[in-house]
């Protein structure tokens, strides 16, 4: 996993043409600082009629199409910025939509299978997989920012097919120089592996802590700051992580075994009443979360 530093002068760094399909919290974000950086054309394309209506009255998007098909037509780099399973079957249906230059890339957070579907259908010359950190559990273009994507990390993932690299390439220029983001390449694969940790695993455990504590049937004045913050990402769109968990769940379950571990032994040193052993598992959880934010 390395940053590069794309080069400009080309024009997917700054298309005349981005079509969005998908105009939620990451969609609507990147269509809205698209235009405000001042590509002339953003068609937006969202099933959500309101995500539609308000991204049209934001001018995050200069038009709207009523079809995905629609939306891609003329556009120089086509952003799929829908759930997991919903972009492995775009990148199928859309193809014969492209234009013979067009770029595709995407906001999955799982990166191998569509990939992988993407050379499956003969685009790896053209295509390139992207993961913007910079998600919410907020959903639809409500939780849209024109800033959300500003200075956050990308990975982007090459195909590996002939040509391949070009197209990652091209989507890098376009985060960092539209965006300005910071691309970052890395093997999808690898990405995969990395992200459950970071990134699946506690969403995983939110929404464990979650369930367990809304089958105690407790009143919601019983929960102070502290259960809301941990449970925060419980509130994400369920019908997202249904996708990342199953589309990632090898790497997803190894990350959870490793946590059972660590419940397990937090209880043993409750029932043992080790006091310097749980001082030192709670000192040990205390630096980790300190060092995040420096």
């Amino acid at each position: 996993m390395h940053a590069v530093t794309p080069s400009s002068g080309n024009r997917f760094a700054r298309p005349s043409s981005l079509a969005v399909i998908g105009l939620g919290a990451i969609g609507g974000s990147l269509a809205w600082q698209a235009r405000l950086a001042g590509v002339p054309r953003v068609v937006g394309y969202s099933p959500s009629r309101a995500d539609r209506v308000e991204a049209l009255r934001s001018c995050a998007v200069t038009e709207l199409a009523d079809s995905a098909a629609k939306a891609v037509r003329g556009a120089d780099v086509v952003m799929l910025a829908v759930p997991t399973r919903a972009t492995l079957d775009l990148i199928g249906r859309l193809r014969a939509s492209l234009e013979p230059d067009t770029v595709l890339t995407d906001v999955c957070s799982v990166k191998a299978p569509v990939v992988a579907r993407a050379v499956a259908e003969g685009l790896g010359d053209r295509f390139a997989g992207g993961h913007p950190l910079a998600g919410t559990h907020a959903t639809g273009f409500a939780a849209a920012r024109p800033d959300r994507l500003r200075g956050c990390v990308v990975y982007v993932c090459e195909t590996g097919a002939p040509g391949g690299d070009r197209a990652a390439r091209a989507v890098m220029r376009f985060w960092q120089d539209v965006l300005e983001a910071q691309p970052v390449l890395i093997d999808p694969a690898a990405h995969d592996r990395q992200l459950a940790w970071t990134s699946h695993l506690p969403q995983a455990v939110a929404s464990a802590l979650a369930k367990t504590l809304a089958d105690r049937g407790l009143a919601g004045v019983s929960f102070g700051s502290g259960a809301r913050d941990t449970t925060r990402l419980a509130a994400s769109n369920p019908d997202l992580w249904v996708d990342v968990l199953r589309y990632n769940r090898t790497a997803v379950a190894d990350a959870l075994a490793a946590t059972e571990s660590g419940l397990a032994e937090l209880r043993r040193l409750l029932d043992s009443d080790d006091e310097a052993g749980l001082r030192d598992y709670l000192t040990t959880a205390r630096q980790f979360r300190e060092a995040l934010d420096r």
